[in-house]
């Protein structure tokens, strides 16, 4: 493992409690509560999404109203007309304008979402296999655990930020707030997932690299999903 990885999760997880050989895994509970908080993201998202898409319906419909009325005038008549109404409908353009940037919104927060939730399955998926894997120590399996729990923490408080960019479009937060904000939970999202694909690969490698003989080697990349097919 680079020490650099290992220096800064220990950093991150220098507030949990060191994990003993035979522990059973605190982070399980935790996975359980962040996929639970992933979904009701999504699920409030999916809802705004389809109430902002009718209002889109509408908004477009009213627009078809307005330009149908105008190839019924004259032309002698359209100047004049399409001043009124252009001041008539201004409001709903801009409100068209409005609804299709927040349904824009809404579509990166569930991407952000979606990769916090690949995030979570892909930590269960690396440390079920690791704690099947007998070329790490107890100690080392420890270590990996207190890794891993404190990744998971960093992805809850991701969770609880993108909360609150939900519920910003029933408060007075400003749009250039609210994009400054998702993109902070995209920035700190993407780190997560990166190093901890890097952390996987670098333990994968570990162990591939402790496996001496052919046949145990083969086991491990199995176990791993590596077998050359």
């Amino acid at each position: 493992m680079k020490k650099g990885i290992r220096i800064l999760w220990l950093f991150l997880g220098g507030l949990l409690p060191l994990p003993t050989a035979d522990a059973t895994p605190p982070a399980d509970p935790l996975t359980a509560l962040i996929q639970e908080a992933i979904r009701r993201v999504v699920r409030q998202v999916d809802l705004s999404i389809q109430r902002r898409q009718n209002a889109v319906i509408r908004l477009q419909n009213a627009q078809k109203v307005l330009e149908n009325t105008m190839t019924r005038l004259h032309l002698d008549e359209i100047a004049d007309w399409v001043r009124q109404q252009r001041d008539l409908y201004q409001e709903y353009y801009e409100e068209l304008k409005k609804v299709k940037a927040v349904i824009a919104s809404y579509y990166r927060i569930k991407e952000i979402a979606d990769k916090q939730a690949r995030i979570v399955t892909q930590y269960r998926t690396a440390w079920a296999r690791f704690q099947r894997d007998d070329h790490f120590s107890p100690d080392e399996r420890a270590y990996l655990l207190r890794v891993y729990t404190g990744m998971l923490e960093e992805t809850a408080r991701s969770v609880d930020l993108l909360t609150r960019v939900v519920r910003s479009f029933t408060t007075q937060m400003s749009d250039a707030q609210r994009l400054a904000l998702i993109d902070q939970v995209a920035r700190q999202v993407n780190r997560i997932d990166g190093e901890l694909s890097n952390f996987n690969r670098e333990n994968q490698s570990l162990s591939l690299s402790r496996a001496k003989e052919a046949s145990d080697a083969k086991q491990t990349r199995a176990l791993y999903g590596l077998d050359d097919a």
